[in-house]
């Protein structure tokens, strides 16, 4: 069985039925740059369906517009309400914190100020809070001041 191809168009075999093809347009890439990698197993045969992307090799679906947005949020620390944290700011802390080997925990409505951020450690946040010396928060807790 052999499928021809042209310029404007392929033929998708849906079965090994010489009878049973569907003919779609061809999408053709700018360049290379356009191709998008599976986040799954990495493989460059993609191709879009409806408004996801799925990954001819591992048949992962993803939309690929939220994978984008996603990006551009990596890296960056953001606080219990979403805003981004910075080294510098001033943070208040949300819930009560216990803190190991000290008698009474880190208070809600605690202001800490000049924290410096931390992006690869699970407590992103190096501080100093008064009463309780140097520690590390994580950002999940606290909220910008």
């Amino acid at each position: 069985m052999s499928f021809s191809r042209d310029n404007n168009f392929h033929l998708l075999a849906s079965s090994f039925h010489p009878i049973n093809y569907k003919i779609l347009p061809l999408q053709k890439l700018k360049n290379m740059s356009d191709t998008v990698l599976c986040p799954k197993c990495g493989s460059e045969f993609t191709y879009p369906s409806d408004n996801m992307t799925v990954c001819s090799q591992c048949f992962y679906e993803w939309n690929a517009e939220e994978a984008a947005s996603e990006a551009l949020n990596e890296g960056k620390i953001l606080d219990a309400n979403g805003n981004e944290l910075q080294d510098g700011d001033s943070v208040v802390v949300v819930k009560d914190l216990p803190v190991k080997g000290a008698p009474k925990p880190v208070k809600a409505g605690t202001k800490v100020k000049n924290i410096r951020l931390r992006p690869d450690s699970d407590h992103n946040i190096d501080c100093k809070i008064d009463g309780f010396g140097s520690m590390a928060l994580k950002s999940e807790f606290v909220k910008k001041a």
